[in-house]
């Protein structure tokens, strides 16, 4: 490498590539490390550096090269976190033609081959002029295996004048037999605050001006990746020829203004198919691509569900303060189930821009299919739907029964899980050792002695009774079933013994060769199919097969279910604030 700061422009990724630890950005825990490990000399013989693209790595080990050889200014200094970067040695290295510090990259130089010549031949011999003879490796996992191999041994037991400084991106295909053998850094993703923080002062070296509106895309398009930033940043000042604007930051990007996408976001949740390709259209004319308005729109999706579970996320650097405010509406108003639908349909819609040959085409596509789902109901309020609307005339169906009503044996179920506190098999067991005796009233049916298996957790057991036994009569303590030719051999005896240790009695259980009902699968599945030959009777499920005429009906869920669901999903409901009094405070609990 030459130096070209006085032939020539230099772009500003080299231009102010960081020179010490104490020009590297956003990495303190690792630069802590180092200055640590070098003030107390415990130096590793290898350094493995990783983390995405543009974050430092290559620059962090040519530091480290430096600190390792610099002499100082007068010649006599030792190892040092701060090379004082005019010695011989730290200019020759930052130049990149120190004759003790090699630089190789795997990419290129892959074999077993490469690793002999360039490494295992030369790591015997001392520096020629420096402390220690240092092999930088860029993008190691890109060494053949066999390479790997061949390095080992010498990585292992390097002499005391050899240090090793890999860098990668691709940590997870490094061999762990090379990573046991490092000192590991992960090089983090830079904060957006450093990382605006930092281009205003590159701008102000530069004499640019640059709106801070501009510097926040530039950061969010750089996604945690200096080298990426302090690219487009270069290329944004000469794009503004003085002063940079967010609007030719955007055009420079093939963005739409954020404000714009809200409004296409709003107008895509309002149903608005018209208004909404107006505006696809108008940003297109603007030159936004229409790839990056899908990604844009998805972003707002997630940002806005991040924020509905979290306030907190709103308070993002990169996002102007009015597009925060909108955000906060939004985030208000749209349900999770809403934005979780727009977020799977954007991610299918951008995989099909991707194989389209006309990215817009398939963009208004997707938009369109976006407007037209906006306002469908959620699954719940189809149900709701459902069971609201009158029944179906004709049929002899008497009314239409919700799926609740026709599951087998729930009251009986509900009533064995209020007396038993609905734990597990230790809690039955614990409530029965303090019970006078063992109460088989308890379990007036089947159904009861079907839901004592279930709170016993034994599921091989629960799926056996359901399939393989065909009750013939049932008394609390005694019953008789016709087994199934598939039963287990053995699934009697293991039934009384469960119910033994589960209420303390003796069951008795007779077999007989005939007589027997159902199974309580095949009363499942005789039940589910008297639901679906119901709901298809149902005029609202009429007019969506009319509609949709591939639709079925995948699965039912019980109204139970459903309210177990939407519990599960609901955010937590916070006071009305003109019922609170006056001194309330929110967290004189905690």
């Amino acid at each position: 490498m030459t130096d070209t700061s006085d032939t020539g422009y230099q772009v500003l990724a080299r231009k102010y590539r960081p020179a010490t630890f104490a020009d590297l950005i956003g990495q303190d825990a690792m630069v802590r490390t180092l200055k640590n490990a070098f003030e107390a000399d415990r130096i590793a013989q290898a350094f493995m550096l990783t983390g995405i693209r543009g974050t430092g790595k290559t620059t962090t080990a040519r530091i480290i090269a430096k600190g390792l050889n610099c002499i100082g200014a007068d010649g006599t200094g030792g190892p040092t976190t701060d090379p004082c970067g005019i010695c011989q040695n730290c200019v020759a290295i930052t130049q990149g033609r120190h004759v003790d510090v090699m630089e190789m990259d795997a990419a290129s130089n892959t074999g077993v081959q490469n690793i002999r010549d360039a490494i295992i031949e030369t790591v015997s011999y001392r520096a020629a002029q420096a402390r220690y003879k240092i092999f930088i490796i860029d993008e190691v996992h890109m060494l053949s295996t066999s390479a790997f191999n061949a390095l080992l041994k010498t990585l292992e037991e390097p002499p005391p004048h050899v240090k090793f400084l890999f860098a990668t991106t691709e940590i997870r295909k490094v061999p762990v037999t090379v990573l046991s053998r490092c000192q590991r850094f992960d090089l983090r993703r830079i904060e957006p605050e450093v990382m605006i923080a930092h281009l205003q002062q590159v701008a102000a070296k530069e004499g640019a001006q640059i709106a801070d509106d501009a510097l926040a895309l530039i950061t969010r398009a750089a996604e945690g990746s200096v080298r990426d930033a302090m690219s487009l940043l270069d290329q944004a000042i000469a794009h503004g020829a003085g002063e940079t604007t967010a609007t030719q930051v955007r055009a420079m990007l093939g963005l739409a203004d954020r404000g714009r996408v809200l409004d296409l976001f709003e107008a895509i949740m309002r149903g608005d198919a018209a208004g909404a390709l107006s505006e696809l259209g108008g940003q297109y004319a603007d030159g936004a691509d229409p790839v990056a308005v899908l990604r844009d729109l998805a972003e707002i999706t997630h940002w806005l569900s991040v924020v509905k579970i979290t306030s907190e996320a709103a308070e993002d650097p990169t996002i102007a303060p009015e597009e925060r405010i909108r955000g906060r509406a939004l985030a208000d108003r749209l349900p999770m189930r809403v934005l979780t639908r727009m977020w799977q349909m954007l991610l299918k819609a951008l995989e099909e821009v991707a194989v389209s040959p006309n990215a817009m085409m398939a963009a208004e596509m997707a938009v369109i299919r976006l407007t037209h789902v906006a306002d469908l109901p959620t699954p719940g309020d189809l149900v709701k739907k459902l069971q609201s609307s009158p029944p179906p005339s004709g049929g002899g169906g008497g009314g239409m029964r919700g799926p609740a009503a026709m599951a087998p044996s729930a009251a009986p179920r509900a009533q064995v899980s209020a007396p038993r506190g609905g734990g597990g098999g230790g809690a039955v067991q614990a409530a029965l050792q303090h019970a006078p005796g063992p109460d088989l009233s308890l379990y007036p049916s089947f159904a009861s002695v079907v839901a004592l298996i279930e709170e016993t957790r034994d599921i091989k057991l629960l799926i056996e009774v359901k399939n393989c036994l065909r009750l013939i009569s049932y008394a609390p303590g005694r019953m008789e079933f016709q087994l199934t030719d598939d039963a287990p051999a053995d699934l009697v005896q293991r039934l009384k013994r469960a119910l033994q240790l589960a209420t303390g009695a003796n069951w008795i259980i007779s077999l007989a060769n005939e007589g027997g009902a159902p199974t309580l699968a095949e009363q499942d599945q005789a039940a589910s199919r008297a639901i679906v030959a119901e709901l298809e009777r149902h005029p609202l499920l009429q007019a969506v097969k009319s509609a949709f005429p591939k639709a079925r009906i995948a699965a039912i869920r019980t109204r139970a279910e459903l309210l177990a669901a939407a519990q599960a999903e609901a955010l937590p409901e916070l006071p009305d604030p003109d019922d609170l009094p006056e001194d309330w405070d929110p967290f004189e609990d905690e």
